[in-house]
């Protein structure tokens, strides 16, 4: 399985390359999977949704990404509808310290908790990407794309710390905690302005 997951993952870092805004085109779908790879925040903190499905392990390698996809797409339609939820940028920014520290610390985490705390935040990440979509853009198409990249760097945080907890061999579960605490820590950087 962890194979197949890295395999899946590895089949879509090609498409990095056209997350570029101003290469070809930038409306639509392209545009939708540029807006989370373009902040240091969004990527820390969707790849550390992959970090800590991999850490609380078993159903939770596919219900806490999907738990986070989901609520990604409530909280675009309320974005889009311009519905306004407090302290956006601020719970988008402390997503990866949260999200992180439980990997660093979830082991035991029970399933519901790690994917309502991975759904929490993806309220607020989906509600910045529906506030953010320029106007004119197909939702659809825009959800599409965000929704796109935000599986795949969900597949590599799953994948890179199923990998490192292969590669630990009987320290695996430390390597997945590890993971954890830089995802936290880079959070922080975010929050300090420093990354």
């Amino acid at each position: 399985m962890r194979r197949a997951l890295l395999a899946l993952s590895a089949t879509f870092v090609p498409t990095l390359a056209f997350a570029h805004t101003g290469v070809g085109e930038t409306g639509g779908f392209l545009h939708g999977f540029a807006h989370p790879i373009g902040g240091t925040d969004h990527v820390l903190a969707m790849v550390a949704v992959g970090a800590l499905a991999a850490v609380v392990g078993g159903r939770a390698l596919w219900l806490v990404p999907l738990a986070f996809l989901g609520m990604m797409v409530v909280g675009f339609g309320l974005g889009a509808g311009q519905v306004e939820l407090p302290a956006v940028e601020l719970l988008i920014a402390l997503s990866s310290v949260v999200i992180g520290a439980a990997a660093a610390f979830g082991r035991s985490m029970p399933l519901g908790l790690a994917a309502g705390l991975a759904g929490g935040f993806a309220l607020f990440h989906g509600h910045a990407h529906g506030a953010e979509m320029p106007l004119g853009e197909s939702g659809v198409l825009y959800a599409s794309g965000f929704v796109a990249a935000t599986a795949l760097l969900h597949g590599l945080g799953l994948a890179g710390t199923l990998g490192l907890a292969q590669l630990a061999g009987r320290h695996g579960a430390l390597a997945g905690r590890v993971t954890g605490a830089a995802f936290a820590v880079g959070g922080l950087g975010v929050l300090a302005g420093w990354l």
